[in-house]
């Protein structure tokens, strides 16, 4: 009988998360949603229903004629009744609305941008297909996003954050010493995959230990989008591993967990949270300046990768980007270390 793999049980629950969504918006998103079905993964689905379902509690909650309405009371034509200030309203709601469950939702320049380009799709859909007259939402501009400064470790706090997860345990007593020493291998082998092939977590977590190739020094991850693919690794992730795998075989994982390759103290797949909270517990004994999670651990191999080659296009493959430009705007900007040669460069004083 052939195993099940992570990303097929993610799907199929993801699959029956969004059918539960589609059923909270009006009947005729469905068609929108079943024509995106092969261009996006459920997960995007999800993402894309909960924000078009705002936009329609926004009409509800801001337009007086449709106070007495529900969501599933919308017909189509609902869409040509918008106009491009009602857009723009709706923009404003998103920085500050209230929830179903009454507390309060904010959103930057991203989680905006997003909800705006997911409701410019929705419309597009419809009007594209003739089955609305206008679409207002063409005539916005969509939200401006600052570019945020790239956060990563330098090389010596690489170092001292893998020497910190190994030897800890030297400073700790009691239950905590014991907790550590159950997951020291475990979480060493974990930061050191990450730091050591930039994987995403989503991929990391999603490894089975069938995954693993100790011949070709290789881990297969499956993409965003579902492509599969072989990331090779080097001889420090190799012995981490391996310490690991020796410390696994002692586990009896519960039952549907069999296949994982990193276990939860509770001898389940860890899940993505609990690998987020593991990185920032380690890391925030290295750097209290940075808030290093495990995408900044991604950003920190591509960076290296990058200036140990120079090749972008070798850093964009790895990391699985399909634009490269995505790349070259990450790992292709003057460093820090080229800036600080720039304070020293220019003399305003000759000595």
């Amino acid at each position: 009988m052939d195993r099940i793999t992570y990303r097929e049980q993610t799907d199929t629950q993801n699959i029956l998360k969004l059918r539960e969504v589609l059923n909270t918006l009006p009947s005729f998103a469905k068609d929108y949603f079943r024509a995106i079905d092969s261009t996006t993964t459920a997960k995007t689905r999800i993402s894309y229903a909960y924000d078009i379902r705002i936009f329609f509690q926004f009409l509800i909650q801001s337009n007086p004629s449709f106070h007495d309405h529900s969501t599933s009371d919308f017909s189509v034509d609902i869409l040509d009744k918008v106009q491009a200030l009602d857009i723009e309203e709706y923009m404003e709601y998103l920085k500050l609305y209230h929830d179903e469950e009454d507390s309060y939702v904010t959103n930057g320049e991203r989680g905006l941008k997003r909800k705006i380009s997911a409701l410019r799709s929705f419309y597009a859909y419809f009007f594209r297909h003739e089955m609305i007259k206008t679409n207002p939402t063409v005539l916005i501009d969509m939200p401006k996003i600052h570019e945020k400064a790239i956060i990563r470790l330098d090389t010596d706090e690489v170092a001292m954050l893998l020497d910190y997860v190994e030897h800890c345990g030297d400073k700790l007593t009691g239950q905590k010493k014991a907790y550590y020493e159950k997951t020291k291998e475990r979480d060493l082998a974990l930061i050191t995959l990450l730091l050591g092939t930039g994987v995403r977590v989503s991929e990391c977590v999603g490894l089975d230990v069938e995954d693993v190739d100790f011949k070709n020094n290789a881990i297969k991850v499956t993409r965003k989008g579902g492509n599969e693919m072989f990331v090779y690794f080097g001889e420090e992730v190799e012995q981490a591993l391996k310490k690991y795998l020796v410390v696994r075989e002692n586990i009896t994982p519960i039952a549907g967990h069999e296949h994982a390759l990193f276990y939860s103290t509770q001898r389940r797949r860890m899940g993505i949270q609990a690998v987020e909270n593991l990185v920032k517990k380690y890391a925030r004994e290295i750097t209290t300046t940075k808030k290093i999670t495990p995408h900044k651990l991604r950003s920190t191999y591509g960076t290296a990768l990058y200036q140990e080659t120079g090749d972008i296009y070798l850093v964009a493959d790895v990391l699985g980007h399909k634009d490269v430009n995505t790349t070259r705007k990450h790992y292709a900007a003057i460093d820090d270390g080229r800036r600080r040669q720039a304070a020293s460069a220019v003399k305003l004083r000759e000595s």
